[in-house]
């Protein structure tokens, strides 16, 4: 059973059973290179697939896990190559976007914030902050960072992010309490994803405020 509190384009089992494989890897291109994607959940999404792989979802199948730690990854490292060219052929400008129900300029702010704090390896750390890892990219290409240095740090980046999270699932999928309470674990992982988030707002709002 899905998180019935979750909308349905935020609910990663929801997104796993109607649209599959294909899906997820579009959905995660997308949140990895993709300003429009900033928003989608991939930390869960790659999450539940690594226990749908372990069976820990009944009566919904995906892929071997084997084909997931390929395919994911390698979405994930597309989505930041194509961001990186988005950012490199918009420049600056590409952040000055109206504010909407979505986007928001504070979103672009904590993404600078990150990138100065942690320079080229904001493109490894940052995979494992919503929203910040959609931006960073974007970024990266806007301040023109080496392409060869901006391409290494995306694979080792994809690989940790994509591959580490889904194999978690994996395996948690195989522990008895994780199958018996999914939505809980599942919207753990929410949860936790989005502790970064919190705090990385927490200090740009206090740099601003002390500036």
């Amino acid at each position: 059973m899905a998180i019935e509190a979750a909308p349905a384009f935020l609910d990663a089992q929801y997104l796993l059973n109607t649209f599959g494989l294909i899906g997820i890897l579009v959905i995660i291109f997308a949140e990895t290179g993709l300003l429009v994607g900033f928003f989608l959940p991939g930390d869960s999404l790659l999450f539940t697939a690594g226990l749908v792989s372990a069976g820990g979802i009944a009566g919904v199948t995906l892929a071997p896990l084997w084909v997931l730690l390929i395919l994911l990854p390698l979405a994930a490292i597309a989505g930041n190559l194509v961001g990186y060219w988005i950012g490199h052929r918009a420049g600056p400008a590409v952040f000055k976007r109206e504010e909407s129900r979505f986007f928001k300029a504070e979103y672009v702010e904590q993404a600078h914030a990150f990138f100065e704090r942690h320079g080229a390896r904001t493109i490894v750390l940052a995979r494992f902050v919503p929203i910040v890892r959609t931006f960073a990219t974007v970024m990266a290409g806007a301040s023109r960072m080496d392409v060869r240095v901006y391409a290494l740090y995306s694979v080792i980046g994809g690989i940790a992010w994509a591959a580490g999270i889904t194999a978690l699932g994996h395996w948690l999928g195989q522990v008895d309490v994780v199958r018996e309470h999914i939505e809980l674990f599942a919207l753990g992982v929410v949860v936790l994803s989005l502790v970064p988030v919190a705090f990385e707002l927490l200090r740009a709002r206090r740099r601003n405020t002390a500036a």
